[in-house]
């Protein structure tokens, strides 16, 4: 029985004691808990430990607006720029959310405004959002208009991608650059292009470019259509969330965490690497009966655009023929 009962034990110690698990720590912190994140600070856990949604105590507090939380664990030597799995810092999940006192609080205690090169921003996350008065605020304390994120695109273009006409015209306004291309070779001018805003494609270009640029096919600006995957995490959150609205019940925080979780199936996405460039392929066909019949051709597909493939390994008939020993003569 004592055998049977001993893997039960690392459980017991952390439901009765001293250190949570990251999910019992994140559902605690969000709940507001401070009471119980002193317990544990006292028992020896990290002011930086990291929870299983979100991140860190003070991370947690700027994404819920809890200053209470957020003074607690920076009182205790929490890290106010220390970022979670995602690179996300508390200054930057705030300005995802909108919170705007958060990020003057966090701000007015020497938190970094912006993120080091070719890493998300809280401008970024700010417009990707559509929170105007966060960006106005960033911009304003120096934030980085033309900051670029993992994979290089600006905030400009992140304006343009959500569809946030506005947003990107007030980019374009205080100077964001706008002839940034991401490792995918898009850039703000191709995706104005091709999710159809005219209006800010005319701001990109001069007259005479634009009308150049509006003769072009569509085509060229590649497909609209834009589709996230899915998770089997969001696929259970969309679910509880339908039990609970049949029941009556409070959404607000599980919509919190839908919202979270796709907008980082998004971030996934524009964060996948540029393909690799495919040469064209060349076939070349021949018969062994009759060798002097070849034809050579390049594959095209079915938009005439030459296409290519990985080629396999050579396969070799027959054995192989080695000089005899000591008789290799040299070239």
């Amino acid at each position: 029985m004592i055998i049977g009962m001993s893997p039960l034990f690392p459980a017991v110690a952390q439901q009765a004691g001293n250190l949570p698990s990251p999910l019992s720590f994140t559902n605690s912190m969000e709940l507001g808990d401070v009471a119980q994140a002193k317990r544990w600070l006292e028992a020896g856990l990290s002011p930086d430990f990291m929870g299983s949604r979100v991140g860190s105590g003070l991370m947690i507090g700027a994404w819920e607006g809890n200053f209470e939380l957020m003074r607690f664990f920076l009182a205790n030597g929490a890290d106010i720029d220390r970022v979670n799995d995602n690179g996300e810092s508390a200054l930057v999940l705030a300005a995802w959310r909108g919170n705007l006192e958060v990020v003057k609080w966090l701000l007015e205690r020497g938190a970094r405004i912006n993120a080091p090169q070719r890493k998300w921003s809280a401008l970024h996350y700010a417009v990707f959002s559509g929170h105007t008065e966060m960006v106005d605020y960033l911009l304003a304390h120096g934030a980085d208009i033309d900051a670029r994120s993992t994979n290089g695109s600006s905030a400009l273009m992140m304006a343009i991608y959500e569809g946030r006409e506005n947003l990107a015209r007030q980019l374009i306004e205080k100077g964001a650059d706008r002839s940034f291309r991401n490792d995918w070779g898009d850039g703000a001018l191709d995706w104005a292009m091709r999710y159809n805003q005219l209006g800010v494609a005319r701001m990109l270009t001069n007259p005479e470019e634009f009308n150049i640029v509006v003769s072009q096919p569509k085509e060229k600006w590649g497909d609209s259509k834009r589709s996230l995957r899915t998770s089997k995490e969001l696929e259970a959150l969309l679910a509880m969330r339908v039990q609970l609205a049949e029941r009556g019940m409070a959404t607000a925080n599980i919509d919190k965490r839908i919202a979270a979780e796709r907008v980082r199936l998004l971030r996934s996405e524009l964060d996948r690497p540029a393909a690799p460039a495919r040469a064209p392929t060349l076939e070349i066909t021949a018969s062994r009966k009759q060798p002097q019949e070849q034809s050579t051709q390049i594959i095209y597909d079915d938009k005439g655009k030459a296409t290519g493939f990985k080629a396999p390994p050579t396969t070799y008939f027959g054995k192989p023929s080695m000089p005899p020993t000591g008789k290799v003569k040299n070239y």
